[in-house]
């Protein structure tokens, strides 16, 4: 392979691994109600990067999307587990939500012009990340929520009728559509998910092998049984 094509894939990786993040910390906060906090912010403030000279950067450097990494890897691997197939779910709802979110360009500028806004207070107010997912939550209600596709999200009934969880789940739902338009403007195909699963696992484990273990200690705090309890998110 090429290096300029080794180059794409690495960061159609990077990309897809935003994605990975944003339906990984979904998943955990609606069962547990709890979520690692460097990863949050990284997927949160990836909304606001809108002239970035480098994918990873996005994210805040490549760290900022380890735990995406992580589980992209876990996913390409083929790993069967309850938890990966809720992940795989979101992952794939959410590149199908980013394709239907594209074909209405109207409502992609609107997004753009909001974010962009919040992020102006978030530069000059020093909003705290749950302020900040309050407010994109809105914009994901006002938006995206009257397209017909909605997102399932199962979990703990508790977690998920608290209103500071639902305006997260929302925050990143968005972020996880945002990482999905980056992947797919880097040349990412769902096709190309089946077709090159061993290339981009062999590049997402060596991406992620580069950053280190990542800590399950606070990933699984408070942790409880899943629960046939669901809400809709769109």
């Amino acid at each position: 392979m090429s290096e300029h094509k080794l180059i794409s894939l690495e960061q159609q990786t990077i990309a897809l691994a935003g994605v990975a993040q944003a339906a990984r910390l979904v998943d955990q906060i609606s069962r547990t109600g709890s979520y690692p906090l460097e990863f949050l912010e990284s997927s949160i403030h990836s909304l606001f990067e809108f002239e970035a000279d480098s994918i990873d950067k996005i994210y805040g450097g490549m760290a900022g999307v380890k735990l995406g990494l992580h589980n992209l890897s876990s996913l390409m691997a083929s790993k069967q587990s309850q938890e990966n197939r809720e992940i795989a779910r979101y992952v794939f709802s959410l590149l199908y939500l980013e394709r239907r979110f594209a074909a209405d360009p109207e409502m992609m500028s609107v997004v753009r012009s909001r974010l962009e806004h919040a992020s102006f207070r978030a530069e000059h107010f020093a909003s705290h990340v749950n302020d900040l997912c309050h407010g994109i939550s809105g914009i994901y209600q006002d938006t995206l929520s009257q397209l017909k596709f909605r997102i399932k999200v199962n979990g703990s009934a508790q977690h998920l009728q608290n209103p500071q969880n639902a305006d997260i789940i929302r925050a990143l739902l968005l972020a996880g559509i945002r990482s999905a338009f980056l992947w797919r403007q880097l040349g990412g195909r769902r096709w190309k998910l089946v077709l090159q699963r061993k290339r981009l696992l062999q590049t997402s484990q060596n991406l992620s092998r580069s950053l280190g273990a990542v800590s399950y200690t606070h990933l699984r705090a408070h942790e409880t049984e899943r629960t046939i309890s669901y809400a809709v998110y769109s």
